[in-house]
């Protein structure tokens, strides 16, 4: 199979990071199933999909009706059967778990066909920890998303199993659907940016966490040094902080790191109140104006609130 002959994508999970992936497979004209557990989080998940469309296109990265027409390409399913029916490719985008993402492959495995290749858009797990899961290890490569509202950048990440063949398919898929793909010669967690960008997040939660600044400082000093227009708390919002706790809680217990832990309790007072970040309005700042944005903000004239 070449990359011009996937004509159906197969979306595993239809969080934030599914629906990007999703989004950016109609915009070029693929037909994707929307898999997800419950008619009721594909509702959620339908209307999300719908403002991330008409937000492109707000910032001229469609066309005015072209976000109708790449919705058109959805189809938002809770029934694995018919989700999994003529899928030419998989993107699976579950929880940061390797034993529930293999769980989640091998199922789809008994009802994808023969041809369907399997991505993983996992952040910083590594293929081979659920590749012969999977039950077709050979045709398992990560293909992974940034926000696709920002970049175009993605990466592909083979592991020891994977087939020539799937990597290539992978490869030139992505560069078909418009993204510029980086592709890994080996396994790495993290890839490239994240693995980078993991380091941030755990600096800034440890000086929030052990009380050295608030969040909002430490957003402060990162955006007043580099000139940045975001700081390492508003990413966390912005990638979810249900995700970001998953992530930090789960190498924290496996590498039975004690900041690491402390950073994880940290994180989860916000998941355990709800407050995940841009999705719900509500995270280490309030949206849709979070205070980062506002004139100002890094010179101090917010300094005296404390997000911490």
């Amino acid at each position: 199979m070449k990359a011009d002959e996937i004509k159906k994508v197969l979306i595993i999970g239809s969080g934030t990071m599914g629906q990007q992936i999703g989004v950016a497979c109609a915009i070029a004209g693929v037909a994707v199933n929307m898999y997800d557990i419950t008619d009721e989080v594909l509702a959620k998940s339908k209307e999300r999909t719908r403002k991330l469309l008409a937000y492109l296109v707000k910032i001229g990265k469609l066309k005015p009706g072209e976000d109708e027409q790449a919705f058109l390409n959805i189809s938002f399913i809770a029934d694995p059967v018919e989700a999994a029916r003529d899928a030419d490719m998989v993107s699976e985008n579950v929880p940061e778990d390797p034993t529930l993402k293999g769980e989640v492959f091998a199922k789809f495995n008994a009802l994808c066909p023969v041809r369907t290749v399997f991505t993983t858009n996992t952040s910083t797990l590594l293929p081979s920890m659920f590749a012969e899961a999977s039950g077709r290890p050979d045709k398992l490569v990560a293909l992974h998303f940034h926000d696709i509202r920002l970049t175009d950048v993605v990466d592909v990440m083979p592991h020891p199993g994977s087939s020539k063949e799937a990597v290539e398919l992978v490869r030139d898929f992505a560069i078909r659907i418009g993204q510029n793909p980086i592709v890994m010669h080996r396994q790495s967690p993290g890839y490239v940016f994240n693995l980078m960008l993991s380091e941030l997040f755990k600096t800034a939660q440890t000086l929030a966490a052990n009380e050295v600044a608030s969040p909002f400082d430490v957003d402060r000093a990162w955006m007043g040094v580099l000139h940045a227009p975001i700081g390492p708390f508003g990413m966390m919002d912005s990638v979810g902080l249900d995700t970001v706790w998953k992530i930090t809680d789960y190498w924290a217990k496996k590498l039975n790191d004690p900041q690491a832990l402390k950073n994880a309790a940290f994180m989860k007072q916000y998941v355990d109140r709800g407050e995940l970040g841009q999705k719900t309005g509500k995270g280490f700042y309030t949206y849709p104006n979070p205070e980062f944005t506002k004139p100002g903000f890094v010179k101090g004239e917010y300094g005296k609130k404390n997000f911490g």
